[in-house]
């Protein structure tokens, strides 16, 4: 009957030892700070990385929307090209702005919708009527890496990216 006794007690101070055992220790505590503070160290530069890549992509996004809208407005005037030079400077605040392209007489004008914080330029050709066909449209979103894109229709061919420096303005990207 003792043993029994015994081993009962020897559990009982088992228990009570566990259960002086709970929580997490100080060490433990900076231990898991510091791993978190590593990985976070980590993620966040990669994370900028991926926004200012969005940010590129977007202005490259509004450049080829411009160039749909600028080629449709040709064949709804009478195979001619706006002729005004048009400019959209975005300032932020979540909100995208349209470029309109007036028409001429009993034409249908167009409008270029650029994203937020791009800036976008419409350069007219500078022939006129049917002959007139090497407009530019020029885009730096300021989020972005600081590239610009140039669609220019002499050329023709895809979105390119501009020579470094270069930002958008009525005469092209200068």
């Amino acid at each position: 009957m003792q043993n029994v006794i015994d081993r009962l007690a020897v559990k009982r101070d088992d228990i009570l030892a566990k259960k002086d055992d709970e929580g997490f220790t100080l060490i433990e505590l900076l231990v898991v700070v510091v791993i978190i503070g590593v990985l976070v160290a980590i993620a966040v530069p990669v994370y900028l990385n991926y926004r200012q890549g969005a940010a590129d992509k977007s202005a490259q996004s509004d450049v080829r929307g411009a160039i749909s809208a600028i080629e449709q407005y040709y064949t709804s005037n009478g195979n001619t090209y706006p002729t005004t030079a048009a400019s959209s400077m975005q300032s932020g605040g979540g909100t995208s702005s349209t470029i309109v392209l007036t028409a001429t007489t009993g034409g249908a004008p167009g409008t270029i919708t650029v994203s937020d914080k791009t800036e976008l330029t419409y350069v007219p050709p500078s022939g006129t009527g049917t002959t007139a066909t090497s407009y530019k449209i020029c885009a730096r979103n300021t989020g972005g890496s600081g590239k610009t894109y140039l669609y220019d229709a002499s050329v023709g061919g895809s979105v390119k990216t501009a020579a470094t420096g270069a930002t958008p303005s009525t005469t092209g990207c200068s």
